[in-house]
């Protein structure tokens, strides 16, 4: 993953954790740990496990027995993740690449990942990856987003960032809803040995409570606010103050709520 619009680095991490958490990733977050807990996993791995939002709804949803190891490409998140958590919890964290795993064959019995493969440049060598560290009868819990129609936040981010940049347009919200179909994913998993894959479409209804937080999360919350400052002329705020105005357009003043819908799978390795 050694693309520039994976990298989540400098102040990226709070805005993003503050800014757009509460808003599109906690209530997903809690979707997909209550899956994993439906596992019943002794041994969970999380890749690409961001500022931890994901990680602290495992935490608290399972036994302490379970053994649950954290790891980002991205130190600057992880560094966050790791400041949700108490001394003595067991959790670990390890910064590591979800399509080079530093685990052995067959180390867990569950792997979760929350929104993280849209950003994997080679989607089929994770799937292998994974595959390899889950123990035979293994479950590979993870979701992404749908499309920019079932998504508006992200098509109102994309169009207005590119509204400020005609000739050259950043292209990070691009690959956020680069997955919004389930048969490619399907295929790649089947590809890589998973059996049992199962695929559901979960819509939600985001909250807005405070449309000029989201939308800062939105513009210094990810990799675009790097493609902004590096073609320049731009002051950042100016568009945030234009999210915000079409974000009010959209769903009306604070609080509002916004459609969401993404893609959960759920994949086994055989026994």
């Amino acid at each position: 993953m050694g693309s520039d619009i994976a990298r989540f680095i400098g102040d990226i991490p709070e805005h993003y954790d503050a800014g757009l958490g509460p808003v599109i990733f906690a209530d997903y977050a809690e979707d997909l740990a209550r899956r994993v807990e439906a596992s019943n996993p002794a041994l969970v791995l999380e890749i690409a496990a961001g500022t931890g939002i994901l990680s602290r709804k495992l935490r608290d949803r399972l036994p302490a027995s379970v053994r649950l190891t954290v790891t980002d490409l991205n130190a600057p998140m992880l560094d966050l993740a790791q400041s949700k958590f108490r001394p003595g919890e067991q959790v670990e964290f390890q910064t590591a690449d979800a399509m080079l795993l530093p685990f052995r064959d067959n180390s867990f019995d569950v792997v979760a990942c929350q929104f993280g493969v849209m950003f994997f440049p080679d989607k089929g060598r994770c799937n292998r990856e994974v595959f390899r560290v889950l123990e035979p009868g293994g479950v590979y819990h993870f979701n992404t987003w749908g499309s920019h129609a079932d998504n508006p936040f992200g098509r109102i981010a994309h169009e207005v960032v590119a509204g400020f940049f005609p000739d050259d347009p950043p292209q990070f919200y691009k690959v956020p809803f680069s997955c919004p179909e389930p048969e490619p994913i399907r295929a790649s998993l089947a590809e890589a040995g998973f059996v049992d894959i199962k695929t559901e479409f979960v819509a939600r209804r985001g909250v807005i409570r405070d449309a000029q937080a989201f939308a800062r999360g939105l513009i210094y919350g990810n990799p675009a606010i790097a493609e902004i400052r590096a073609r320049g002329g731009v002051d950042p705020d100016d568009i945030v103050d234009a999210i915000v105005a079409a974000l009010h357009a959209a769903f009306g003043k604070d609080p509002a709520r916004m459609p969401l819908k993404i893609l959960v799978f759920q994949a086994s390795k055989p026994e």
